[in-house]
């Protein structure tokens, strides 16, 4: 399976039907996330295909945006792999010695949410601890089945790029040695707003993360902080696993996380929490609901 060539890519539901539709924004400078947060009409060239996995070509044909969805589909991600304490200031913060082999842990294909207007909804039993986080996370899309392979050929494997919040209920996971569960309740990893191809991000080192919670900057770093680089951890990964195409790796959280913070600075009922990364991917808005 070949890679296909693009720039940056959405899933989306026009304005116009129901249809799920895969296409490029014409403004090719455009933050697709914040404009949509704004209220504006996005302006989308059309594709043949139904996946950017699989988008074909342009149809001549343009669409505005109605519904912006996660660049993946439920059904295309697989089990979602991450990486945990893989920022270096994140593990001071967290008085964590720096891992020496990357920290994996997994969220089930159901936890894939969209960004915003879509929520994620707190469950009652986070809720009741007070103690759901955000984490800023920078995402690998697998383009095409991966095993055993090396470092030096680990992008050759690479879609894309795009953003994801890593969303924690930090009293379960702090109480427990593995964390699918603190970590993969419905809603917990929103993705989005587009796919950035590798020929538009050929060294991810390069972006800037921003992590604000209701406009307020609580993280902000530049991808170089990461332990384990895009590479090593698809190369590590695939040792010995077949990496799908499809697959999503969150590639870990800088410092400046919500439990870092005193008093907590958690998650709530009505709070919005944006993931900026710049270059090309732009802003990924989760608003939060209670659980009713």
């Amino acid at each position: 399976m070949s890679i296909p060539s693009f720039g940056r890519l959405v899933r989306f539901i026009p304005k116009t039907s129901n249809d799920i539709s895969i296409g490029e924004p014409e403004d090719k400078e455009l933050d697709i996330g914040a404009a949509i947060r704004a209220g504006k009409d996005v302006s989308i060239s059309v594709y043949s295909g139904s996946s950017v996995l699989r988008p074909g070509s342009p149809t001549g044909k343009t669409e505005t945006l109605g519904k912006l969805l996660s660049p993946l589909a439920e059904s295309e991600v697989g089990t979602i792999r991450c990486i945990g304490l893989n920022y270096v200031r994140h593990a001071q913060e967290a008085k964590m010695e720096l891992p020496t082999v990357p920290v994996i842990f997994m969220k089930p294909s159901t936890s894939l949410a969209d960004p915003y207007p879509s929520p994620t909804i707190i469950p009652k039993w986070t809720l009741k601890d007070d103690s759901c986080d955000y984490e800023s996370e920078l995402v690998v899309v697998i383009g095409k089945k991966c095993k055993d392979v090396s470092e030096s050929e680990a992008l050759d494997y690479v879609l894309g790029y795009t953003a994801s919040n890593d969303v924690s209920s930090r009293t379960s996971q702090f109480a427990q040695s593995q964390w699918s569960f603190s970590k993969g309740f419905d809603g917990a990893c929103p993705i989005g707003p587009v796919i950035v191809s590798k020929e538009l991000i050929p060294d991810p080192t390069k972006l800037k993360m921003r992590g604000l919670k209701n406009g307020k900057v609580m993280q902000e770093s530049g991808i170089d902080d990461l332990i384990f680089s895009v590479p090593k951890i698809v190369s590590f990964l695939s040792q010995g696993t077949t990496l799908q195409p499809g697959t999503i790796i969150l590639t870990g959280t800088p410092a400046g996380v919500g439990f870092s913070f005193s008093p907590k600075e958690y998650l709530r009922d009505g709070d919005e929490f944006a993931v900026e990364i710049l270059p090309h991917i732009g802003t990924l808005t989760t608003k939060f609901e209670s659980e009713k």
